[in-house]
C-alpha cells in the first residue's frame, strides 16, 4: 500500500509509524485506519523489527476520528458487509474494535508516544498499544461520552481502577499526561521536551530483546487479560454504542445541533457546564 495519511519508516529494529495529518490534528479517516493496519502488519512481518512505535505529525497525537461527511456518502471501508445490517449492528464502532485489535493481536509490542491532544478515538488508539508514554502536558479525554455515546472501544474499565474508570467515562473529563501517568492509564510521562529523547531511551534497550521472548510475555500477559472477560466485554461496544447513539430517547441532540446551529454551539452544548466549572474537554 502507497501511504498518503501516515509516514513508516525502520532503523535500529524500531519500526516508526506516525500519523500524518497534522492540519486536522491527525483525525482519524478511514483512510489513515487502513494505512495503519497494513503498517503495523508489515512490521510485524519484518524480520528487521522487534518493537513499533507510534506518534503524531504537528502539535498533538490524536483529535479522535475524523466525523467530516464524506461528499461520497461513502463511509464504508473493507470491514463494512451487506448494507442491510447498517440500521442496527453500527458497523463503525465494529470496525473500531477490528481496527484496534490488530495492534493487541499483533506479535510484536507496539509503543504509543503521546504529545498535545489525545482525545476519543485517539484514547482508544493510544489505550490498546502494549506501552504508552506521554508528554506531562497532555490531554487526555474522552469528551463525547457527555452528550453524544458510548465510547467505540470500551476501554475504561480495563485501564484503570473501577472508582477512576466511572468518573472518566461518566464525566467526560480529561487529564493531564502526568495526571494520567499517576492514575496508570499510561506507564509513565515526561517533560514535553524531552518526551521524544526519553521513548528513545526506552525502546534502545527494548528492541535489543528477541523478538519471540517479546511476543511470548505480550501474549501472555494478553492471555491474562483475555481469561478475565476483556475481549468479550469489549465485544458489547457495537450494541451500546448504537443504543446510545441511535435509539436512547436523547440521542442525536448533539447531532441536531449542529446541523441547525453549527458545530461550536453544539459544543458549547455539550461542554459548556464542565468548562463553566474549570473542566477542560
Amino acid at each position: 500500500m502507497a501511504y498518503t495519511e501516515i509516514l513508516y519508516t525502520v532503523q535500529d529494529r524500531i519500526a516508526h509509524i506516525t500519523l500524518n495529518r497534522p492540519d486536522k490534528r491527525n483525525a482519524l479517516s478511514f483512510q489513515l485506519r487502513e494505512e495503519l493496519t497494513d503498517a503495523l502488519r508489515q512490521a510485524e512481518r519484518d524480520d528487521n523489527v522487534t518493537v513499533i512505535l507510534l506518534s503524531g505529525a504537528g502539535t498533538s497525537f490524536c483529535s479522535g476520528y475524523d466525523i467530516t461527511p464524506d461528499p461520497s456518502g461513502n463511509r464504508r471501508t473493507s470491514g463494512w458487509i451487506s448494507p442491510q445490517f447498517d440500521g442496527w449492528t453500527d458497523q463503525f464502532t465494529r470496525s473500531c474494535l477490528r481496527d484496534w485489535f490488530v495492534i493487541w493481536d499483533l506479535l510484536k509490542p507496539v509503543v504509543a508516544m503521546v504529545h498535545g491532544y489525545c482525545l476519543a478515538g485517539g484514547t482508544e488508539l493510544m489505550s490498546m498499544c502494549d506501552i504508552a508514554f506521554v508528554a506531562d502536558d497532555a490531554r487526555i479525554g474522552y469528551p463525547p461520552m457527555r452528550g453524544m455515546t458510548t465510547p467505540d472501544v470500551n476501554y475504561f474499565p480495563w485501564k484503570l481502577s473501577m472508582a477512576r474508570a466511572k468518573y472518566l467515562q461518566l464525566t467526560g473529563n480529561s487529564l493531564s499526561g502526568a495526571e494520567a501517568a499517576e492514575w496508570g492509564w499510561v506507564a509513565k510521562s515526561f517533560p514535553a521536551d524531552k518526551l521524544e529523547e526519553e521513548v528513545m531511551r526506552e525502546l534502545r534497550p527494548l528492541s535489543q530483546v528477541a523478538p519471540d521472548l517479546l511476543a511470548a510475555n505480550k501474549m501472555s500477559a494478553n492471555q491474562a487479560f483475555e481469561v478475565m472477560g476483556m475481549r468479550t466485554a469489549m465485544s458489547t461496544a457495537p450494541q451500546w454504542h448504537a443504543l446510545s447513539g441511535q435509539y436512547r430517547p436523547n440521542a442525536g441532540e448533539f447531532n441536531r445541533i449542529s446541523r441547525e446551529e453549527g458545530l461550536k454551539a453544539a459544543l458549547a452544548w455539550r461542554d459548556g457546564p464542565f468548562r463553566k466549572e474549570g473542566f477542560q474537554p
